[in-house]
């Protein structure tokens, strides 16, 4: 319930409530994404390329990516905004360096999201390992037999989001939180693992999208589709879960330490 007094007006809001509105409109826009995907792009709703392309959720210049971008974006800046709260309160400094190193990290991949700056250096790697003479770097390349960005981006990523998982999991407050945490980790570890699949060459014995494409007799296009789809939803179910989880303790932090705005 909202008041209105001669300091300006009051706004009271729960975070269970905040935590349902999040969950309820973030994850039926990608619940729609993927419908509008499956509809406009998969099913050919429309003969127009450039409709169908914004539509498709497995591209790189879409609505999804949009989205996806935004949305982890917003996440990082609110991670931004518990670091700056934090630093204010007096906060011990590796609690406030955790929230600065989520918070970049978040605000990081959404540049990539959108620029795509992990695939273009993978590509940039592997043109350049390729050429004569660079015999060290082709050794590198060929560890990997999935996309070349993972040989550079994996280990990187992985060791910045094992740091995260403890500090968020040291941050968490309650059993309801740490269950998010989980619940996000997984969903961000199975779209890298479907990725890893993806890049997999067709014959590869690995290559778990070959398989279920000779047993149900599909489409290679198929399979590979919406494969891509089902890592792209994962991982931005995933953010949104992230998401949720800065904004509980955003909340928390604030009614904790009785944190009031002011307008200026």
């Amino acid at each position: 319930m909202n008041t209105i007094n001669e300091q300006g007006v009051t706004i009271r809001i729960t975070e269970k409530k905040v935590v349902f509105i999040m969950l309820v409109a973030l994850i039926g826009i990608e619940i729609f994404l993927v419908i509008l995907d499956a509809v406009v792009n998969y099913g050919k709703f429309t003969d127009i390329g450039a409709l169908r392309r914004m539509s498709n959720l497995a591209r790189e210049d879409g609505l999804a990516t949009w989205f996806a971008s935004t949305q982890t974006l917003l996440a990082g800046l609110t991670a931004m905004v518990i670091y700056m709260i934090s630093k204010q309160m007096g906060k011990k400094t590796l609690e406030t360096l955790g929230w600065l190193v989520t918070a970049l990290f978040f605000i990081f991949m959404a540049v990539d999201d959108a620029a795509q700056i992990h695939e273009r250096v993978g590509t940039a790697f592997k043109t350049i390992a390729e050429r004569e003479g660079n015999d060290a770097l082709s050794v590198i390349l060929n560890i990997s037999p999935s996309y070349p960005w993972q040989l550079i981006f994996v280990p990187i990523f992985g060791g910045i989001g094992l740091y995260m998982a403890y500090f968020l999991w040291m941050q968490a407050q309650g059993s309801d939180t740490k269950r998010l945490i989980v619940i996000a980790l997984l969903l961000m570890g199975t779209a890298v693992v479907l990725d890893f699949f993806e890049g997999l060459d067709k014959r590869h014995p690995w290559n778990i999208y070959t398989y279920i494409r000779e047993y149900y007799e599909l489409r290679s296009y198929t399979v590979s589709h919406f494969a891509k789809v089902l890592e792209e939803f994962l991982e931005m179910l995933s953010i949104t879960t992230f998401w949720v989880i800065f904004t509980k303790h955003l909340m928390r932090l604030i009614k904790g330490e009785g944190v009031k705005f002011y307008a200026v």
